[in-house]
């Protein structure tokens, strides 16, 4: 990106922002109207004073009280009409701040788990918050820049019809300023580039320490995670410290050179009266007038930052948005009303990275019935459930839900039929209720108590002071490991689908909990297709088929009783779980 000031960028985001202007656009119109009247009396203002200056001196009192009466007039009108103009503003800012975040947060809920991971949650959030305040708030910024030029430009006007000499040297004067300002606006848009970009490692440290402090704690690592955000933080200060200064240093640079420029004009205004090329009433009005051509200067210096900030917030908005840096999930547009629950992966591959996890896996999976996958950590267990989930692509071979290839599949069509547990499940900062509704938005309280009674919740629950109301805290954190699995299975039985997957989903489960789980399980089996993952083998001996997975590959399948028979692999994994006992 440029550090000059693209008037490209700045047309193409704001036909791009436009779009969360749903309702404002009036608003916005009604307020640019106001705008440019107030910015007309604005010009009548000094006009009117100068010839108040006139009608005192010359002893005209009356005159001069009912001119006052209409300065005063005008002047109030003004400030109402900015009020009200300023309160539109103020609503099409926060349509426009809404409806981005929600875009945003629509588009984040659509990336791939590898954009997560790859940018940090700190860069999706800073976006999310940060830059979007700063792209809408330009709007009521770039109105009082543009009333304020408007007003300047018709200042020049007044001084150009009463003094061609006083117009030529105040123009040459704006040049000036202009060419600071420019100056300031260049150097000041890298820095802020730079500044935003730290300020996203910052804030994505600063999510870590919150949301990992009891690891943190429990590693013994806040020595030096602390010196890894300070040092982070540290830098994010500097860089905001070193636009800064650009700023203060050009203010300084602006306020020496209008001194001095003033000065000159006080000495050409003299110059003009005793030359008798200027009358007196002529040259109050100019000072009045010169007076306010200050704000062009500093008019264009904000309207320069404005553009870049507009553009810098919005650029990384729209990458959120649009960029393929930040790939999203792709669906088919077939759509499946009821799913059986048959699944086929026929000769499949998939690679993270380099390193190839699935190599030519093969399987089939009737409806209805109960399926565990075992095998070694990184055989690919939990792959085979996110390709199944759309959860990663990238594959090669077929995958397929009741003969339908996934890839043709909507999204409703695959993550509506299936329900997934995982070994590590997050649970929201909320009441057990509003978990559980997340998944069904109209539970009622007998269908969540249901689920809670499958998942062996219940009792644990219901002697809680609120029950159902009780919040969870960050993460789970007021509810033990044990806990927070069950809830999660809950919220899987809430939910109703017709195929259930169980990433190690009695992993944290004590064996009297596990065992209860276990029960739930096998009392949906011949309802529900479910595919389990575990090590614990125990846990999986009355499944109807076991899927031994070795090297990326189908092994071998078959019930417990036929694996340990004929699969070498399976016995010993078996047998090592007994000698753990």
């Amino acid at each position: 990106m440029s550090n000059k000031v693209n008037l490209k960028d700045f047309k193409e985001n704001f036909k791009r922002i436009s779009k969360y202007m749903k309702s404002s656009k009036k608003n916005l119109i009604i307020s640019m109207i106001l705008s440019i009247i107030v910015v007309i009396i604005y010009i009548v203002l000094p006009i009117i004073s100068a010839d108040m200056i006139v009608k005192l001196t010359s002893n005209m009192l009356y005159e001069l009280l009912l001119i006052t009466i209409l300065y005063y007039i005008l002047y109030l009108i003004s400030s109402l009409l900015g009020f009200v103009s300023e309160k539109l503003l103020m609503k099409v800012e926060n349509e426009i701040d809404y409806n981005m975040r929600v875009d945003i947060a629509k588009n984040v809920l659509k990336f791939t788990d590898e954009t997560i991971n790859e940018n940090g949650t700190g860069t999706i959030t800073t976006r999310m918050f940060s830059d979007t305040k700063e792209a809408s708030n330009t709007f009521d910024g770039m109105f009082r820049v543009i009333s304020q030029l408007m007003q300047g430009i018709g200042v020049l006007i007044g001084i150009f019809i009463v003094s061609k000499i006083m117009f030529i040297y105040i123009f040459i004067k704006e040049i000036i300023y202009l060419y600071i300002v420019k100056l300031r606006a260049k150097k000041s848009f890298e820095k802020d580039k730079e500044a935003r970009k730290v300020g996203e490692k910052a804030t994505s440290l600063g999510t870590e320490l919150v949301r990992g402090q009891h690891d943190i704690k429990m590693l013994n690592a806040e020595k030096s995670f602390k010196n890894k955000f300070f040092e982070t933080l540290n830098m994010h200060i500097r860089k905001s410290y070193e636009k800064d200064y650009i700023n203060i240093k050009y203010d300084m640079y602006y306020d020496a050179c209008y001194s001095a420029l003033e000065f000159i004009e006080y000495a050409l205004i003299i110059y003009l009266i005793l030359s008798k090329h200027l009358i007196i009433v002529n040259a109050i009005v100019i000072v009045r007038y010169a007076n306010e051509t200050k704000y062009i200067g500093y008019s264009i210096d904000w309207f320069l930052k404005q553009i870049n900030s507009f553009n810098l917030s919005c650029n990384r908005i729209f990458e959120l948005i649009y960029s393929p840096k930040f790939e999203k999930e792709k669906f088919g547009m077939k759509h499946l009303n009821h799913i059986n629950g048959d699944f086929e992966f026929k000769d499949v591959y998939f690679k993270y990275d380099k390193k190839e996890v699935l190599k030519g896996m093969s399987f089939k999976v009737n409806a209805n019935e109960t399926v565990a996958f075992v095998g070694k950590s990184g055989v690919g267990k939990t792959t085979i459930f996110n390709l199944l989930c759309g959860m990663r692509t990238g594959y090669k071979g077929l995958i397929t839900i009741d003969g339908n290839d996934i890839k043709n599949l909507d999204r409703e069509s695959i993550r509506g039929n299936i329900t997934i547990v995982s070994q590590n499940p997050y649970i929201f900062n909320m009441s057990i209720r509003d978990n559980l509704r997340l998944i069904k938005e109209d539970a009622k309280e007998d269908e969540m108590m249901k689920a809670l009674k499958l998942a062996d919740l219940y009792d644990y629950v219901n002697n809680l002071p609120n029950k159902l109301d009780t919040v969870v805290g960050e993460g789970g954190v007021n509810l033990s490991g044990g806990e927070r699995q069950r809830l999660a299975i809950a919220r899987a039985f809430l939910q109703k689908t017709e195929i259930i997957l169980m990433d190690e989903a009695t992993s944290n489960l004590d064996n009297e909990s596990q065992e209860s789980i276990t029960n739930a399980i096998n009392n949906l089996k011949k309802n529900y297709t479910i595919l389990i993952i575990a090590h614990r083998l125990s846990t999986i001996k009355n499944a109807d088929k076991i899927i031994y997975i070795e090297n990326g590959v189908n092994k071998a399948e078959g019930t417990h009783e036929e694996l340990l028979k004929k699969c070498p692999g399976y016995k010993k994994l078996y047998e090592s779980e007994l000698i753990k006992k």
